[in-house]
C-alpha cells in the first residue's frame, strides 16, 4: 500500500483489489481507510491502545480523557505530544498530579478493537459508571434535523472515499453542522468531537448526530460533555435507553428524512411551529 495524500491528514491509503462486477473480473485501485494502533500514555504510563485513524489525535486524547473521567477539565492536561513509530502512534499526555493519582487508583489495561468500547475490562462492575445528569433545557426543531441529515454527506470526506468510517457531528439549533469528526471507530469519532468542543466553546452547540447505533457507551460519553440531545442514524440499545432516561438525555434513533424514533425525554423536540411535545411515553415514532 502507498499512502494517498489527499488533504485528509493521511488517513486513507490506496489498495489494489480484485472486483467482480456484472460477472466480470477487474483489478482496481481503491481508497481504503487507514487504521493504526494508537497508544494513550499518561505521565509515562501506557493506559490504553485503540484502533483509530491517525488524525485529530490531540482532540482524541482530550476527548477520551474527559469521557473516561481521567480528567475533570481540559485544563488538567499539561501537554500532548504525538510520536509516530513503526507499529503505530504514541500519544504522550501529561496530566495534573491530582488526575494522575486518580488514574492510578482506577487504572485498567485494555486493548481496544474497532467498534468495541469494553475490550479488556476484567470485571462487569468496571462498566458501570455513576449516572451523570445533563442540565440542558434547549428545544430542537425536527426540521433542523432534516437539514443536518441532508448536508451530513458533505462533511464525511473519508466515508465518501472509503465507505469505512463513522461520523460524530455537533449541530446548531438551526441544523447547521458546526463540527464533524470521522474515524473507523464510532467511539473514537465521538471522543474526537468531545475533545474539540471542550475548547471550542461554540455557543451554537445544540445536539449530537451519530452515524452509528446509539449504544450505552455513546450515551455515557454524551452525558460526560453535558450533551442533552443525541440523534443516531441507527437504533438505540436497551441499556442506552435506560442510561439516557436516567441522565436526562433526549435519545433519538432511526433518524431519516421523514422519520425518527424518540426513546427518551421527547419534551425537548418539536416540529415546525408546533409546541414542544408534552407526551410522556417513550419510543415515539414521529415525522
Amino acid at each position: 500500500m502507498t499512502e494517498l495524500v489527499c488533504g485528509l491528514n493521511h488517513i486513507t491509503e490506496q489498495a489494489e483489489v480484485t472486483c467482480f462486477r456484472n460477472d466480470r473480473e477487474q483489478v482496481l485501485i481503491e481508497t481504503v481507510a487507514k487504521e493504526v494502533r494508537v497508544a494513550l500514555i499518561y505521565n509515562g504510563i501506557s493506559h490504553v491502545v485503540m484502533m483509530a485513524c491517525p488524525s485529530a489525535l490531540k482532540e482524541f486524547a482530550i476527548g477520551f480523557s474527559l469521557s473516561e473521567s481521567i480528567i475533570n477539565d481540559v485544563k488538567d492536561i499539561r501537554s500532548i505530544d504525538i510520536e509516530t513509530i513503526a507499529t503505530g502512534v504514541l500519544v504522550h499526555i501529561a496530566i495534573s498530579q491530582r488526575s494522575f493519582m486518580h488514574l492510578k487508583a482506577h487504572r485498567r489495561s485494555l486493548a481496544g478493537r474497532t467498534g468495541c468500547g469494553l475490550c479488556g475490562i476484567e470485571q462487569i462492575e468496571q462498566t458501570v459508571k455513576p449516572i451523570v445528569k445533563v442540565t440542558g433545557t434547549e428545544k430542537f426543531d425536527l426540521n433542523s434535523l432534516k437539514k443536518a441529515l441532508a448536508n451530513l454527506h458533505k462533511h464525511q470526506t473519508a466515508f465518501n472515499l472509503t465507505g469505512a468510517t463513522h461520523a460524530a457531528a455537533m449541530l446548531s439549533a438551526e441544523g447547521d453542522i458546526i463540527s464533524c469528526f470521522e474515524d473507523v471507530g464510532r467511539h473514537v469519532a465521538l471522543d474526537k468531537l468531545i475533545g474539540h468542543i471542550s475548547y471550542d466553546n461554540n455557543s451554537r452547540q445544540s445536539a449530537l448526530l451519530l452515524t452509528s447505533r446509539a449504544s450505552f457507551e455513546m450515551v455515557q460519553k454524551a452525558a460526560s460533555s453535558n450533551i442533552s440531545i443525541v440523534f443516531a442514524i441507527s437504533s438505540a440499545t436497551s441499556l442506552a435507553i435506560d442510561i439516557a432516561h436516567k441522565s436526562n438525555i433526549t435519545l433519538v434513533g432511526f433518524c431519516r428524512e421523514n422519520r425518527v424514533t424518540i426513546y427518551t425525554h421527547p419534551q425537548r423536540l418539536y416540529l415546525c411551529n408546533k409546541k414542544p411535545s408534552n407526551v410522556k411515553n417513550n419510543n415515539l415514532a414521529v415525522m
